[in-house]
């Protein structure tokens, strides 16, 4: 028999219509699906690991995975070969031989999440599932500046749903950035090529019509991200102020922190390794 290989792969799905990624009983999950296609390329059952368990209905633009197998074929094909047993919401955008001793869980040494809310007085159709709609206008820049008392390593357990769902709830944000981005032009439905009508709206002036958080930390409790940017919500409706945003950070107790996010705006952006 071939020696074992570790082959490393980077994701980017749609997690619509999955589960999560975990193998589940209940539906379909990414890491089944990677599962059945490697069988089908290898002939071999291989457990696929990846670097954050991401929930029913969250997306990822760069999650990692990592898979043992003795196929020979080169580690660069294994992208291809994969991808014409995945469904079209699975795409693999990278695979690469790695080392033996390499986990995409255990070896992370930070993560990026990206959250994104439609702010548009009126939702488009297309944004569904990929956006949480909100249609009250929020203060982005109130937001911002309430999420910047949450840099820096600090016990997180207000924002962990279920606790403790960790051996400690003790994690470390790096940067966390609350901004309003433009909508994208191809969605707007005005305009030509050469011909752009000009800016009217007020919203789209200051910033577009999505709000959207960047956060960078060493690792996330479950729920961490959207339990933050429910919080933040509040903040921005002007129903907290950030006097209350770092009161619930020290009173380590989820019941006093803002709702769950919905899961639709949620991205696992990037994965950091040593």
């Amino acid at each position: 028999m071939l020696p074992s290989r570790n082959i490393r792969l980077k994701l980017a799905y749609d997690g619509t219509k999955f589960c999560g990624w975990q193998v589940q009983k209940n539906g379909p999950s990414i890491q089944a699906a990677l599962e059945r296609a490697i069988f089908k390329l290898t002939k071999e059952q291989s457990a696929v690991f990846s670097a954050g368990r991401t929930d029913s209905g969250v997306h990822a633009l760069g999650q990692v995975a990592n898979f043992h197998t003795h196929c020979p074929i080169p580690a660069e094909n294994f992208r291809p070969a994969l991808q014409s047993f995945l469904p079209y919401e699975i795409v693999i955008l990278e695979s690469c031989e790695a080392p033996p001793e390499f986990h995409s869980t255990f070896k992370a040494t930070r993560k990026q999440y990206r959250y994104l809310i439609d702010n548009s007085p009126i939702a488009l159709p297309f944004l569904r599932g990929y956006t949480y709609s909100m249609r009250r206008e929020l203060d982005a820049a109130a937001m911002h500046e309430a999420a910047q008392l949450l840099i820096g390593k600090h016990d997180f357990r207000s924002f962990e749903t279920d606790w403790p769902n960790k051996v400690t709830s003790v994690r470390t944000i790096e940067a966390i950035t609350i901004t309003r981005q433009p909508l994208w032009r191809l969605f707007a439905g005005t305009g030509t090529a050469g011909n752009l009508p000009a800016v009217t709206s007020q919203r789209q002036s200051s910033g577009g019509e999505i709000i959207c958080m960047e956060i960078i930390a060493d690792g996330f409790l479950y729920n961490m991200v959207r339990s933050i940017m429910g919080t933040l919500i509040n903040v921005g409706r002007q129903k907290w102020t950030k006097e209350d945003v770092a009161k619930i950070l020290t009173a380590q107790n989820r019941s006093v922190a803002g709702s769950t996010a919905l899961a639709c705006g949620l991205y696992l952006v990037e994965v950091w390794y040593d």
